[in-house]
């Protein structure tokens, strides 16, 4: 039962594509090939074929003769190929065979009525058999002439409908000679003639759409690349159905016992290997990787690959997903990559992470790549591939500045770098992918193009964010402006009044209070003033020695009535720097120290001089901070986690403290604590330095 209604649905396809393929073939093939009139009617006959066949099966007596009148057509198709460079007309010997082929053709309408009578008993079935075999021989040594012998200009006229006739006579041969040796027909082989006579329509099809005369009536039959994979799992599907139904039919002729238990177990096996394989990601990726391969001439649908990439990068920000987190993406998915990081370099021009994707337990140090290999990447534009570094392969100079971690970190597949006039403006490395392989030209070419617009994305971003963060400075000045202004009058006013005051109060202990209350009013009016003047145009302080120790005694001394604060130092650390400004920095940290800690939990101080650096490292045992949040906003200006607070002491703190040579670095773990590190060169560098050189010239 299952058997008939494969073989029906296979004939009722075969015949929907060859009347498409004829339809095709009328509206596009060209009026001057000269088989196009018998191609059509050798497809329109074949079509009738198939559909007879599904109807009334293929064994049926019209059928039989209606396939001869399919085959003398597609021996005429063959006759009207060699007219195309005009070698009918000239070749006698073609005009013989042709004539042969097709009296052999004719001569089977009489055995197939006399083997239906049973006039003859068998021997009908195996003269008609033998003829077949003798006209599929017949026709290939024609079409291997007709191909050997077209010249070069002509032979991609030829190429697909010669192919298909190929594979058609060629099937015809096994099928007809299987009936000759057996005297019936074999089941997979009458299964497949439907299937081989699709395929000799649509190779018809196509080699009159490549020939056609103008682009614009051409048959484009370019199915994309899920279409294609889509068909062939299902026709894997159905070769794995044709196969248990072949192989049922064969366990039926067992004995009866034996016929059960092989059944059984043959379906058994069936059905895990249904289970384990149809479902399989790697056996899905492989078939994938074998179809771009041999299918197409390029591994990238470029027009699907660049519609998804412009869909990942510009995905509205509700996604739940930031611009850097696409970007990543948006190269991962070309690449089928699972993952990847984006490197930013900083103000030093080093890189350092910036965002991830789907790599959320990489160890990265700080900073994550050197100078150098910037540099490099800047001037190479290489994309780099860390297998080839980890075997010592270097195209530019690159491997021997790729970081350690990123040689150990097995996941590292293709690091692409993000140039965008000539500067680097981000490096994304990718994991690497499910279906392991090497980088060839087409992943360079693409990934370079998408890296570059890429790169544009963030610079145009970067662009905003600095129009935005100076938007808000330049609001902030103009408040400051007002403030300073209402300031200054009301101290004018207060000042009036306490000359006033002086004149004219007669308690004398009133005035007393009055003076004393207005004069103190005045000063710290004056102090603020001459604070927010700070946040205007600042001019450069002067450069004094400052002692590191001795300025965290006295912040620790003064902040000690609000929380514990353990204080520790290895002798005096002098550096050169202003002193207001490095006290606000350091007593600014400590203070956020403080706010982060419980009651009862200490604040730890150390300073410390090695020689040759002096560093104040501030830690609290708070909430701690993620990695993110201190990449993109501790030390970004106006941004504030605290009620009314301004959200510019982190960012004035470093600002200082780069400003007098110095480095501020972050260390903290959310549930953990926070480390705060202000690093700057001792004082006695530059004489220590000279002296060196000095020693080192009079030892030389």
């Amino acid at each position: 039962m299952l058997e008939g209604v494969l073989f029906f649905l296979a004939y009722a396809i075969a015949a929907l594509g060859c009347a498409m393929a004829a339809v095709a073939v009328a509206r596009i093939g060209s009026l001057r090939r000269p088989d196009r009139t018998a191609s059509i009617a050798a497809l329109t006959i074949t079509a009738i074929w198939c559909g007879a066949s599904a109807a009334l099966g293929s064994s049926y007596p019209a059928v039989q003769g209606i396939g001869i009148i399919r085959n003398l057509l597609w021996i005429f198709v063959l006759y009207r190929l060699f007219a195309i460079d005009r070698r009918n007309a000239g070749l006698l010997s073609v005009r013989t065979v042709v004539t042969v082929l097709a009296f052999v053709e004719l001569l089977q309408a009489p055995l197939l009525l006399l083997r239906f009578d049973d006039v003859f008993g068998g021997s009908a079935t195996h003269t008609v058999a033998i003829l077949r075999v003798l006209l599929s021989l017949g026709t290939l040594v024609l079409l291997h002439d007709l191909v050997a012998k077209t010249n070069s200009a002509h032979r991609g006229v030829i190429a697909w409908s010669a192919g298909g006739l190929v594979l058609w006579w060629g099937f015809a041969l096994n099928y007809h000679l299987a009936r000759w040796l057996t005297s019936d027909t074999h089941a997979v082989l009458e299964g497949l003639r439907p299937l081989v006579a699709l395929s000799l329509a649509l190779m018809v099809a196509i080699g009159f759409a490549r020939s056609a005369s103008t682009a614009t009536t051409a048959l484009r039959l370019r199915p994309s690349r899920e279409f294609t994979l889509q068909c062939i799992v299902l026709m894997a599907f159905g070769a794995f159905v044709v196969v248990l139904v072949f192989a049922s039919r064969q366990f039926l002729a067992m004995p009866g016992d034996v016929s059960r238990v092989v059944q059984v177990a043959f379906l058994l096996a069936a059905a895990a290997l249904a289970i384990l394989w149809l479902p399989s990601q790697a056996w899905r990726r492989k078939v994938r990787v074998l179809v771009l391969k041999h299918l197409f001439r390029h591994r990238y649908d470029y027009r699907s690959e660049w519609i998804r990439f412009t869909e990942t990068i510009g995905r509205e920000r509700d996604s739940g997903q930031g611009l850097k987190q696409r970007a990543i993406q948006s190269l991962a998915d070309i690449a089928d990559s699972p993952g990847g990081l984006l490197f930013t370099p900083d103000a030093d021009g080093v890189l350092r992470l910036e965002s991830e994707w789907n790599w959320p337990d990489a160890d990265i140090p700080t900073p994550a790549a050197p100078l150098a290999l910037v540099r490099i990447l800047e001037q190479t534009r290489f994309i780099l591939e860390f297998d080839e570094v980890r075997h010592g392969i270097s195209h530019g100079g690159e491997a021997e500045h790729v970081p350690q971690w990123l040689v150990e970190d097995v996941r590292a597949w293709a690091g692409i770098p993000l140039v965008l006039r000539n500067r680097l403006v981000g490096l994304v490395v990718l994991a690497r992918p499910a279906q392991n392989r090497g980088l060839d030209w087409e992943d360079y070419d693409l990934l370079g193009i998408a890296g570059c617009q890429v790169a544009s994305y963030l610079a145009e971003q970067a662009g905003q964010e600095a129009l935005e963060e100076v938007g808000r400075f330049d609001e902030f000045n103009r408040r400051i402006a007002f403030v300073m202004h209402d300031v200054k009058n009301l101290s004018s006013q207060m000042g009036l009044l306490v000359r006033n005051a002086e004149r004219h109060a007669d308690n004398p202990e009133f005035r007393k209070d009055m003076l004393t209350t207005l004069r103190n009013s005045t000063d710290k009016l004056d102090a603020l003033i001459a604070r927010l003047g700070r946040y205007g145009a600042r001019t450069a302080s002067a450069s004094e020695r400052i002692d590191l120790a001795k300025l965290t005694r006295r912040i620790a001394q003064r902040l000690r009535a609000q929380h514990t604060i353990q204080l520790s130092d290895n002798g005096p650390c002098p550096v050169m720097g202003d002193l207001e400004t490095l006290e606000q920095a350091v007593a600014h940290l400590a203070q956020n120290a403080i706010d982060a800690s419980a009651s009862g939990t200490p604040v730890r101080i150390e300073t410390r001089n090695d020689g040759l650096r002096c560093s104040v490292s501030i830690a609290d045992s708070g909430e701690g901070m993620s990695a993110q949040f201190i990449r993109n906003e501790l030390f970004r200006p106006f941004f504030s986690t605290k009620s009314g607070g301004f959200g510019i002491g982190a960012h004035e703190a470093q600002a200082a403290i780069r400003g007098m040579g110095g480095r501020l670095d972050v260390e903290s773990r959310e549930g953990v604590g926070t480390r705060f590190t202000m690093d700057f060169p001792i004082a006695d560098l530059e004489t220590l330095m000279n002296d060196a050189d000095r020693l080192h010239e009079s030892a030389a």
